[in-house]
C-alpha cells in the first residue's frame, strides 16, 4: 500500500534549441527587435512566435548568453583600436635603426602598429604605421553604437512589455 501514495514529481528535460530557434536568437541578439527576429528566422506568425519564445528560460539564457558574446567581442575590438590610436611606436624605431637584430629581439618588441615593413635595396628598412586618427574615428564610432544600442535594448524591453500585457488582457 505504501507504494502507491508515492508523491508525484516533475522532471523537465533540458532540449536542446533547435536551428530555427538558435537564429532567432541571433537575430534578436543583433537587433533587439522580436518580431523582426521571428520573421527573418521564418517563423509563420512572427509577433506570436516571438513572444511565445521570449517567455521561454532557455530562449532568455542563449539570448544573454550570445550578448556576453558580443559585448566581449566589441570590447577586443576597441581595445584593438586603443592601441592603434595611442600605442607606442618606439620599439619600430629601435628596429628601423639597428644594424642587426636577432630574431629574439625582435618578438620581444610590441611592433602592433606597423602595417607594412619593406627592405629596400640598399638595406635601408621602410615602416608604414596604422592612420592613428583612423583609429579613433573608428573607436569613436564603436563607442556610439554602443549608446545607441543601450537605448534600443531599453526600448524594446519596454515594448516587448507592453505587448505582453496586451495579450494578457486579451485572454
Amino acid at each position: 500500500m505504501r507504494g502507491l501514495f508515492l508523491s508525484e514529481r516533475r522532471i523537465t528535460i533540458k532540449k536542446e534549441l533547435t536551428s530555427k530557434e538558435k537564429l532567432f536568437c541571433t537575430y534578436y541578439s543583433i537587433n533587439c527587435n522580436a518580431r523582426e527576429a521571428a520573421a527573418k528566422s521564418g517563423y509563420v506568425f512572427p509577433e506570436k512566435s516571438a513572444l511565445r519564445l521570449l517567455r521561454r528560460q532557455d530562449i532568455r539564457s542563449y539570448i544573454e548568453e550570445l550578448d556576453k558574446q558580443r559585448k566581449s567581442n566589441r570590447t577586443e575590438i576597441a581595445r584593438g583600436y586603443e592601441r592603434l590610436a595611442f600605442g607606442c611606436v618606439s620599439d619600430a624605431i629601435r628596429l628601423m635603426f639597428s644594424k642587426a637584430a636577432d630574431d629574439a629581439e625582435i618578438d620581444r618588441m610590441d611592433l602592433f602598429n606597423i602595417s607594412e615593413i619593406k627592405r629596400k635595396k640598399g638595406g635601408d628598412i621602410e615602416i608604414k604605421f596604422f592612420d592613428r586618427i583612423k583609429a579613433l574615428e573608428k573607436l569613436n564610432l564603436l563607442c556610439d553604437e554602443n549608446d545607441s544600442f543601450k537605448g534600443a535594448t531599453l526600448y524594446s524591453a519596454i515594448a516587448s512589455s507592453a505587448a505582453a500585457l496586451k495579450e494578457d488582457e486579451l485572454e
